[in-house]
């Protein structure tokens, strides 16, 4: 791929509300990101009561409620995902969704997506990975605070299942709200792809945007970033996320990279042909140089424009006689 499938990770920073929701398709597609991802989960299904809250979350909206609690205000029903996907269609983005639940999964195929994005937390859910496997759709695996040994396991429960290898991209992700630069291990993304031979790329809860562009240059041909309207708003990831006008920097970084990266061919470029002459040099006269006279290493130099004999023809050049008579400077001729 020539271009990286760049995900909008909308998640749950739209706390909730529809229209907060639909403003950031809006976002996203303004960005000129390719799809948008939101998360669909009946929390009840997925969260039981005694589950507690990951340290980030607690500091994002505090320890006193429940992580039960907390996701029940975070579910979008039917209704809201029909509508969003609707409003993607008018954006020209793509709409996907994290299902958490076999009920979930269900929804979102009763829409019609092809892609599927199975969140880090769902690696080692054996009858979820067996239910999407058996689906034969493109999916898009995140393995978040997995090994290697995981990774195979749930990419064997995929295939097995039914969905071919090649239609499996693997994002290599670390699970921290925000992921401390000394933890991101980016060339871990590169053994996922030597290791498996999948298609490979990267789920980025850094707080900037170099990492996700030095993904992209090592090869990611998916990225995924989170991002909210407001890194103030109340909510359990706002703050890891990028805000809309950082989320379009990253985009125009990650456009550039692309079309930096090349063809691998080396060879002078369009754009630098003209400098040739004007950079490269020329053997010239060191001094005045009588007809008749022998070039040596002391009446002849080398400097610029590079429009006479290559300097790489030097000894070609030493031990001849000169045909004319050369004022200093004056490019030799043969």
């Amino acid at each position: 791929m020539n271009k990286t499938f760049v995900i909008a990770e909308a998640g749950v920073n739209h706390n909730g509300s529809l229209d907060m929701a639909i403003q950031m398709v809006d976002a996203a597609a303004a960005a000129g990101t390719d799809a948008i991802k939101f998360q669909t989960f009946k929390a009840d299904e997925v969260i039981s009561v005694h589950a507690l809250k990951a340290d980030y979350q607690k500091e994002t909206t505090g320890a006193g409620e429940s992580q039960l609690d907390m996701v029940r205000k975070l579910e979008l029903n039917e209704t809201a995902h029909r509508r969003l996907l609707s409003r993607c269609r008018e954006k020209g983005i793509q709409f996907l969704s994290a299902p958490f639940d076999l009920d979930s999964i269900d929804l979102l195929a009763g829409l019609g997506l092809n892609v599927f994005k199975i969140p880090s937390g769902e690696i080692t859910n054996l009858p979820y990975l067996r239910k999407l496997g058996l689906l034969n759709k493109q999916l898009i695996l995140s393995t978040g605070m997995a090994d290697l040994v995981e990774i195979e396991d749930a990419l064997e429960v995929l295939t097995n299942s039914g969905t071919p290898l090649e239609q499996i991209t693997v994002l290599h992700c670390n699970t921290e709200y925000p992921t401390p630069f000394e933890d991101v291990n980016l060339k871990a993304m590169l053994t996922i792809g030597r290791t498996f031979g999948v298609a490979f790329g990267y789920s980025d809860h850094t707080t900037g945007i170099e990492v996700a562009v030095a993904a992209v240059a090592l090869g990611a041909v998916v990225i995924e970033k989170h991002f909210t309207l407001d890194q103030n708003l109340p909510g359990p990831d706002h703050k890891a996320s990028l805000e809309p006008d950082d989320l379009k920097s990253m985009l125009l970084a990650i456009r550039n990279i692309e079309k930096a990266l090349g063809t691998g061919i080396k060879k002078p470029t369009q754009s630098e042909k003209k400098n040739i002459t004007v950079a490269r040099k020329s053997i010239v006269a060191a001094s005045p140089i009588q007809k008749g006279e022998v070039f040596n290493e002391k009446n002849i130099t080398v400097k610029r424009p590079g429009n006479g004999i290559s300097p790489m023809r030097w000894h070609e050049i030493v031990g001849r006689k000169a045909t004319k008579t050369y004022r200093r400077d004056e490019l030799i001729e043969i």
